[in-house]
């Protein structure tokens, strides 16, 4: 298993968010959290990315024991994430919105990037390649300076992914990535969630219950 989940507990007083939830996550393959709204799914998301920190319970990844671990920390262990609502950089190019993905990924020194020196511009280069290359899967690749927000629905949604897979996780957590998608959107999605899961990144995902 690529993620243990352990008797998780959350709570904001006297009200239990996520109430001792053991949940385990087969690698290479994508698993399906289904519940209707209020029933704690996306919660559950942020105690595994760092946005909450549980009162009772752990979190294994890889391996490793990350409960309480800042986001950041979790993304440099190998877990990206999507949100609910649509995060992306609205007024940022389609490009530089995936190269912010891959931030966590890049080895220049800091001063390198100030002074631009020879391998500072060799990794600028090979980021802006490996970007390209990966909007290319979703079709995106000539819409490269394009404002983000000037995508539609479902592009926003495959660009949000995108983004999120550009630091090579191991893991991503997707929460509701099919929302709002009309049905041949839905479709790309499919697609798309197939070639991740041809890249060996493992997909968790947050399916909404229709009851």
């Amino acid at each position: 298993m690529i993620l243990s989940i352990e008797n998780l507990t959350l709570k904001f007083g006297s009200l239990a968010a996520v109430n001792n939830v053991s949940v385990q996550i087969p690698e290479g393959k994508i698993t399906g959290l289904i519940g209707p709204n209020g029933a704690g799914k996306t919660t559950l998301l942020n105690l595994i990315s760092g946005v909450y920190v549980p009162n009772e319970g752990k979190v294994i990844f890889d391996g490793r024991d990350i409960t309480g671990m800042r986001g950041y920390q979790i993304n440099e262990a190998g877990i990206a994430r999507t949100y609910q609502v649509i995060n992306l950089f609205k007024k940022m190019s389609v490009l530089d919105n995936v190269l912010v993905g891959m931030h966590s990924r890049l080895d220049g020194p800091l001063l390198g990037s100030i002074l631009r020196s020879p391998s500072e511009r060799k990794e600028e280069k090979k980021a802006r390649e490996n970007a390209i290359e990966l909007l290319a899967r979703v079709n995106l690749e000539n819409r490269i300076d394009d404002e983000a927000g000037s995508l539609s629905y479902g592009d926003q949604r495959r660009l949000e992914i995108v983004r999120g897979i550009a630091s090579k996780p191991k893991l991503i957590l997707l929460d509701e990535p099919a929302a709002g998608m009309n049905p041949k959107e839905k479709e790309d999605l499919d697609a798309l969630l197939r070639r991740i899961i041809d890249m060996g990144i493992t997909v968790m995902m947050i399916l909404r219950s229709s009851a």
